[in-house]
């Protein structure tokens, strides 16, 4: 499938557990953005919390408040408040059990001091290290030691609530969860820590986010790739094209994600990223290509094979053969596609290659050969190169989103035990058999072809 979006969630995911942005992510998102593929946020967090980092990293959207408020670097593109009468019902739910609550305005979140401490770059680091089971205690502690100070008043809460309020922030464990959602069935409830819960209206989330946002730039679910770590990304992984769970992301986030990378500490977004063939990994003492193409498909096999060749040498007959089989293959395909499925002018050609094969045996057969056998070979396979090049120049036809299509096809050509399989005689790899129904680009290939035809015709 043919990625057009990538949208990160924020606190254990675009965040390492330092709450800084790794050097590789940084790179990756450049790498994606010099494609053309869009690239944003999707998070609980509010518009004045991401702003920076749209600025920073030149995104192109965020999606806050888990889908209710939506915008660019100069731009609110939707927001959808909570109606009044639901914001004081639960502010006095949470008045009468003492419950502390925050509000999600424009500019963040308002109230309680439990919650801005829990969403304070101390607060989500302490939060990595705390035991889920030690929630309700750690909660409890944070509680009477704020309001040995200043207890939270009502009072202040009704009049914050004359702003817009796009969501409510509780503080609440959760074994909490089914109650509070019970008591408010005409709002939505999701999860981020183990410390609160986020109340928005029904109807709403990060993947419906998602949505308004491809309705207005031109790209739809199947499209998107997606990174998360928490339960409040569930919906969002399953939903888009591809879901993938950070390696710190909960059992339940990575059983129900496509994909599980390595940790936000790890360089897992940059990792996943290489996996699908979006971007290329740069890795130690192994030499990069000024020809991405090239670098793509050395990444495709450093994931198939774990390992790329870094010096230059020469292919035993045998394993020449092996490659030339496969071009052969498609260059039977490419006269197959050619005769428009005439059995007769198909056969005919096949005569015609037969023919051609003799012919270049006689050619090569007559002449010196003075180069070695490796410049040899990369010299006939350079004018392969080229011919096909050209063979793409004379059908008007522009290679590299067709490229992109298929090196994201041929990247998911992994088993369901994580491993690539190979033939044993060819070492030709094999394909899963669930990957036709997943990743066969035909109909991408048929999409951009009709796009560029579309294209050629308005000039």
């Amino acid at each position: 499938m043919a990625i057009k979006a990538v949208f990160f969630d924020i606190d254990g995911t675009l965040l390492n557990d330092r709450k800084s942005i790794q050097k590789s992510t940084k790179r990756a998102i450049q790498r994606l953005k010099a494609q053309g593929i869009f690239v944003g946020l999707a998070t609980g967090r509010g518009p004045g919390f991401v702003q920076p980092y749209i600025e920073n990293l030149n995104l192109d959207f965020a999606i806050t408040y888990n889908g209710q408020y939506i915008l660019t670097r100069d731009k609110v593109l939707y927001q959808n408040q909570l109606p009044k009468s639901s914001i004081y019902k639960v502010i006095r739910f949470a008045n009468d059990r003492k419950k502390e609550i925050s509000l999600g305005t424009s500019s963040g979140l308002i109230g309680s001091r439990i919650i801005d401490m829990g969403t304070s770059s101390f607060g989500q680091m302490v939060s990595t290290v705390v035991p889920k089971k030690m929630a309700k205690t750690v909660e409890g502690s944070f509680k009477h030691l704020v309001r040995r100070f200043k207890p939270q008043s009502f009072d202040h809460l009704v009049t914050i609530m004359k702003e817009p309020v796009y969501q409510i922030v509780m503080v609440a464990t959760e074994s909490e969860s089914q109650v509070i959602q019970e008591k408010f069935p005409h709002l939505k409830l999701t999860r981020s820590s183990p410390y609160s819960a986020d109340l928005i209206s029904l109807g709403q989330s990060k993947v419906k986010g998602i949505e308004r946002l491809g309705n207005m730039f031109g790209f739809d679910l199947s499209q998107v790739l997606a990174f998360g770590d928490s339960d409040n990304d569930i919906e969002m992984l399953t939903e888009v094209g591809l879901g993938i769970a950070m390696g710190n992301a909960s059992d339940l986030v990575k059983e129900k994600s496509d994909y599980t990378t390595a940790s936000n500490n790890n360089d897992g977004i940059s990792k996943a990223l290489a996996h699908y063939g979006l971007i290329h990994l740069d890795v130690e003492k192994s030499f990069t290509s000024r020809d991405d193409s090239f670098n793509k498909v050395k990444d495709f096999h450093r994931l198939m094979d774990g390992e790329t060749v870094e010096t230059p040498k020469v292919y035993s007959l045998e394993e020449a053969g092996h490659r030339a089989d496969f071009k052969v293959e498609e260059i039977v395909e490419f006269l197959y596609a050619s005769s428009q499925g005439d059995k007769a002018d198909f056969t005919q050609s096949l005569i015609n290659l037969h023919q051609a094969i003799d012919k270049a045996s006689q050619k090569v057969q007559s002449k010196e050969h003075a180069e070695t056998p490796l410049v040899g070979q990369v010299d006939a396979l350079m004018d392969l190169l080229y011919f096909t090049y050209g063979s793409f120049v004379l059908m008007g036809v522009d290679p590299k989103p067709i490229f992109e299509i298929v090196h994201e096809a041929n990247m998911g050509k992994i088993f369901p035990d994580g491993q690539a399989h190979f033939d044993p005689i060819t070492h030709k790899i094999l394909k899963p058999d669930d990957w036709e129904e997943k990743f066969a680009p035909e109909q991408d290939i048929k999409k951009e072809v009709d796009r560029q035809m579309q294209k050629s015709l308005k000039k």
